[in-house]
Protein backbone atom coordinates (compact mmCIF):
# COMPACT_ATOMS: atom_id res chain seq x y z
CA UNK A 1 0.00 0.00 0.00
CA UNK A 2 0.78 3.30 -0.73
CA UNK A 3 0.09 5.87 1.68
CA UNK A 4 -0.66 9.26 0.64
CA UNK A 5 -1.11 12.16 3.50
CA UNK A 6 -3.46 14.78 1.31
CA UNK A 7 -4.97 18.71 2.54
CA UNK A 8 -8.70 18.03 2.81
CA UNK A 9 -9.78 21.22 1.41
CA UNK A 10 -6.39 21.67 -1.48
CA UNK A 11 -5.22 18.16 -2.29
CA UNK A 12 -2.34 17.74 -4.68
CA UNK A 13 -3.60 17.63 -8.36
CA UNK A 14 -0.71 15.58 -9.11
CA UNK A 15 -0.76 13.40 -6.27
CA UNK A 16 -4.29 12.29 -7.28
CA UNK A 17 -3.67 12.47 -11.11
CA UNK A 18 -1.24 9.82 -10.41
CA UNK A 19 -4.02 7.71 -8.62
CA UNK A 20 -6.03 8.14 -11.32
CA UNK A 21 -3.61 6.49 -13.73
CA UNK A 22 -3.22 3.60 -11.31
CA UNK A 23 -7.02 2.85 -11.07
CA UNK A 24 -7.06 3.00 -14.85
CA UNK A 25 -4.93 -0.11 -14.64
CA UNK A 26 -7.24 -1.70 -11.96
CA UNK A 27 -5.81 -0.18 -8.53
CA UNK A 28 -8.11 -0.39 -5.50
CA UNK A 29 -7.84 2.40 -3.42
CA UNK A 30 -9.37 3.50 -0.37
CA UNK A 31 -10.45 7.20 0.64
CA UNK A 32 -11.93 9.51 2.24
CA UNK A 33 -15.69 11.13 1.86
CA UNK A 34 -17.52 13.71 3.23
CA UNK A 35 -18.94 10.60 5.84
CA UNK A 36 -16.52 7.95 6.31
CA UNK A 37 -13.95 6.49 4.54
CA UNK A 38 -14.73 3.89 1.90
CA UNK A 39 -13.05 1.14 -0.65
CA UNK A 40 -13.50 1.68 -3.93
CA UNK A 41 -11.66 1.38 -7.57
CA UNK A 42 -13.54 2.18 -11.29
CA UNK A 43 -16.35 1.10 -12.02
CA UNK A 44 -15.29 -0.48 -15.39
CA UNK A 45 -12.84 -2.85 -13.63
CA UNK A 46 -14.79 -6.42 -13.44
CA UNK A 47 -11.45 -7.73 -11.71
CA UNK A 48 -10.94 -4.66 -9.03
CA UNK A 49 -14.63 -4.65 -8.57
CA UNK A 50 -14.33 -8.19 -7.09
CA UNK A 51 -11.56 -7.64 -5.33
CA UNK A 52 -13.42 -4.92 -3.39
CA UNK A 53 -16.17 -7.09 -2.50
CA UNK A 54 -13.56 -9.57 -1.62
CA UNK A 55 -11.49 -7.59 0.87
CA UNK A 56 -15.26 -6.16 2.20
CA UNK A 57 -15.57 -10.02 3.43
CA UNK A 58 -18.99 -9.63 2.21
CA UNK A 59 -21.11 -11.46 -1.21
CA UNK A 60 -21.92 -9.06 -4.08
CA UNK A 61 -25.56 -8.66 -2.83
CA UNK A 62 -24.57 -7.94 1.04
CA UNK A 63 -21.61 -5.22 -0.20
CA UNK A 64 -23.83 -2.43 -0.65
CA UNK A 65 -21.94 -0.62 -3.83
CA UNK A 66 -22.44 2.61 -4.73
CA UNK A 67 -20.81 4.77 -7.52
CA UNK A 68 -19.12 7.96 -6.63
CA UNK A 69 -20.52 10.61 -9.59
CA UNK A 70 -18.52 14.04 -10.30
CA UNK A 71 -21.30 15.66 -10.80
CA UNK A 72 -25.70 15.04 -11.24
CA UNK A 73 -25.07 15.56 -15.15
CA UNK A 74 -23.32 12.52 -14.97
CA UNK A 75 -25.77 10.42 -13.16
CA UNK A 76 -27.82 10.29 -16.06
CA UNK A 77 -25.55 8.14 -17.64
CA UNK A 78 -25.97 5.10 -15.19
CA UNK A 79 -29.43 5.02 -14.28
CA UNK A 80 -32.61 4.88 -15.83
CA UNK A 81 -34.53 8.08 -16.19
CA UNK A 82 -35.95 9.22 -13.01
CA UNK A 83 -38.27 12.38 -12.03
CA UNK A 84 -38.37 15.90 -12.39
CA UNK A 85 -38.94 15.98 -8.22
CA UNK A 86 -35.94 13.98 -7.71
CA UNK A 87 -33.39 15.45 -9.91
CA UNK A 88 -34.36 18.78 -8.06
CA UNK A 89 -33.85 16.75 -4.95
CA UNK A 90 -30.28 15.90 -5.95
CA UNK A 91 -29.36 19.22 -7.26
CA UNK A 92 -30.58 20.17 -3.74
CA UNK A 93 -28.32 17.98 -1.30
CA UNK A 94 -25.84 16.87 -3.66
CA UNK A 95 -22.61 17.21 -3.17
CA UNK A 96 -23.63 16.46 0.51
CA UNK A 97 -24.01 13.19 2.61
CA UNK A 98 -26.42 11.47 1.05
CA UNK A 99 -26.99 8.33 -1.05
CA UNK A 100 -29.29 8.13 -3.70
CA UNK A 101 -30.40 4.76 -4.61
CA UNK A 102 -31.40 4.49 -8.23
CA UNK A 103 -32.08 1.86 -10.98
CA UNK A 104 -29.43 1.36 -12.68
CA UNK A 105 -28.83 1.15 -16.74
CA UNK A 106 -27.39 -1.80 -18.81
CA UNK A 107 -24.09 -0.11 -18.60
CA UNK A 108 -23.53 -0.60 -15.11
CA UNK A 109 -25.49 -3.95 -15.00
CA UNK A 110 -22.39 -5.61 -17.43
CA UNK A 111 -20.24 -5.10 -14.73
CA UNK A 112 -22.10 -7.38 -12.08
CA UNK A 113 -22.43 -10.95 -11.40
CA UNK A 114 -25.74 -10.65 -10.11
CA UNK A 115 -26.95 -8.40 -13.15
CA UNK A 116 -27.42 -5.82 -10.66
CA UNK A 117 -30.40 -3.61 -10.67
CA UNK A 118 -30.34 -1.02 -8.20
CA UNK A 119 -27.73 1.28 -7.19
CA UNK A 120 -26.28 3.84 -4.67
CA UNK A 121 -25.61 6.90 -6.47
CA UNK A 122 -23.45 9.38 -4.58
CA UNK A 123 -21.88 12.97 -4.47
CA UNK A 124 -19.64 13.59 -1.35
CA UNK A 125 -18.59 17.51 -0.31
CA UNK A 126 -15.46 16.11 -0.51
CA UNK A 127 -12.34 17.68 -2.78
CA UNK A 128 -9.86 14.67 -2.64
CA UNK A 129 -12.15 12.42 -3.86
CA UNK A 130 -13.89 15.23 -6.14
CA UNK A 131 -10.57 16.09 -7.73
CA UNK A 132 -9.91 12.27 -7.94
CA UNK A 133 -13.02 12.00 -9.97
CA UNK A 134 -11.39 15.11 -12.43
CA UNK A 135 -9.00 12.95 -13.51
CA UNK A 136 -10.97 9.74 -13.92
CA UNK A 137 -13.09 9.00 -17.17
CA UNK A 138 -15.95 6.59 -15.10
CA UNK A 139 -17.31 6.56 -11.71
CA UNK A 140 -15.93 5.29 -8.99
CA UNK A 141 -17.52 2.16 -7.43
CA UNK A 142 -17.20 1.69 -3.47
CA UNK A 143 -18.13 0.53 -0.36
CA UNK A 144 -18.54 1.73 3.35
CA UNK A 145 -14.87 0.65 5.24
CA UNK A 146 -16.65 -1.29 8.41
CA UNK A 147 -15.59 -3.75 10.55
CA UNK A 148 -19.21 -6.23 10.75
CA UNK A 149 -17.18 -7.66 13.49
CA UNK A 150 -17.22 -4.62 15.76
CA UNK A 151 -20.07 -3.10 13.25
CA UNK A 152 -18.15 0.45 13.56
CA UNK A 153 -16.30 2.13 10.69
CA UNK A 154 -12.95 2.78 10.31
CA UNK A 155 -12.01 6.27 11.11
CA UNK A 156 -8.37 6.39 11.57
CA UNK A 157 -5.99 6.75 9.08
CA UNK A 158 -3.35 4.59 11.04
CA UNK A 159 -5.61 2.04 12.33
CA UNK A 160 -6.45 1.62 8.18
CA UNK A 161 -3.20 1.44 7.25
CA UNK A 162 -2.26 -1.41 9.72
CA UNK A 163 -5.75 -3.06 8.79
CA UNK A 164 -5.67 -2.69 5.29
CA UNK A 165 -1.50 -2.98 4.26
CA UNK A 166 -1.70 -5.57 1.95
CA UNK A 167 -4.66 -5.69 0.49
CA UNK A 168 -4.75 -2.49 -1.22
CA UNK A 169 -2.81 -0.13 -3.36
CA UNK A 170 -3.37 2.96 -2.13
CA UNK A 171 -4.62 5.39 0.69
CA UNK A 172 -5.37 8.72 0.01
CA UNK A 173 -5.19 9.86 4.18
CA UNK A 174 -7.93 13.16 4.48
CA UNK A 175 -7.43 12.70 8.20
CA UNK A 176 -9.75 11.46 10.82
CA UNK A 177 -12.98 10.12 9.12
CA UNK A 178 -16.85 10.61 10.78
CA UNK A 179 -18.17 8.03 12.39
CA UNK A 180 -21.49 8.48 10.48
CA UNK A 181 -22.98 7.09 7.35
CA UNK A 182 -24.99 9.10 4.56
CA UNK A 183 -28.43 9.15 5.04
CA UNK A 184 -29.86 7.00 2.34
CA UNK A 185 -32.81 7.98 0.03
CA UNK A 186 -34.47 4.95 -1.93
CA UNK A 187 -36.28 6.41 -4.94
CA UNK A 188 -36.47 3.60 -7.17
CA UNK A 189 -40.24 3.97 -7.17
CA UNK A 190 -39.59 7.74 -8.17
CA UNK A 191 -40.59 8.53 -4.80
CA UNK A 192 -38.34 9.52 -2.01
CA UNK A 193 -38.37 7.12 1.22
CA UNK A 194 -35.70 7.64 3.92
CA UNK A 195 -34.19 3.95 4.44
CA UNK A 196 -31.41 5.02 6.95
CA UNK A 197 -30.63 8.64 8.00
CA UNK A 198 -27.25 9.63 8.49
CA UNK A 199 -25.22 12.70 8.25
CA UNK A 200 -27.59 14.79 5.90
CA UNK A 201 -30.76 15.90 7.34
CA UNK A 202 -33.76 15.79 5.06
CA UNK A 203 -36.81 18.55 5.26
Amino acid sequence: MQRLILRPHNPDSRDLAMVANKMKEGAVVIFPTDTIYALGCLMTKKDSIDRIIKISGKKEKQAKLSLICKDIKTVADYTLPYSNHIFKSMKRYLPGPYTFILKANNFVTKYFKNNKKEIGIRIPNNNIVLELLNHLDAPIICTSLNDDELNEYFIDPNVIEESFEYKVDFLLDGGLGDKVGSTILNCVNNEIEIIRQGKGEVD
